[in-house]
């Protein structure tokens, strides 16, 4: 028996600056991240079922995730990547701006430290920003690395 292979979607706002392409990404929230910069930070995404449509997925978990509406506007399919430990991410890209003193993530709990029989609270993304290209390159998950690539092409 196999299996089912975890998938997420989600959404990577992009806007033009006089410096070029901004992308607004989050840092992975909880104590396996919070020393972390390269690796740590992710396009605002979340699993979801085989029956909830990746699309409608991904506009869920942005409200979710974020705590603000998903953006109106054009979606630009990025495609899906491949994560290290098996995880297939599918990311639309939306022009918008939006302040990220205005997020509210959401949070999950787990038990921390490990064994301790506490469970606390912690946030799903600590916190947002938009970040050039080469700077969201040096610090994204390695694999979403492609919807950045994905989003020069279409945007060049």
């Amino acid at each position: 028996m196999t299996r089912a292979t975890k998938r997420s979607a989600g959404l990577l706002l992009f806007r033009h600056t006089g410096e070029g392409i901004e992308v607004l990404l989050g840092h992975m929230g909880g104590p396996f991240y919070a020393k972390k910069d390269a690796g740590a930070w992710t396009v605002p995404k979340g699993e979801y079922q085989p029956d909830e449509p990746a699309w409608e997925a991904a506009r869920r978990e942005f409200r979710e995730e974020l705590g603000l509406a998903p953006p109106d506007g054009e979606a630009v399919p990025l495609g899906e990547v491949r994560q290290a430990g098996g995880k297939v991410v599918t990311a639309w890209a939306v022009e918008a701006d939006l302040d990220p003193e205005a997020i509210v993530p959401g949070t999950f709990t787990m038990e921390w430290p490990p064994r301790s029989g506490r469970v606390q609270e912690f946030p799903e993304l600590d916190r947002v920003a938009w970040l050039g290209l080469d700077r969201a390159r040096a610090v994204i998950v390695t694999a979403q690395a492609a919807f950045l690539d994905r989003l020069t092409e279409h945007s060049g």
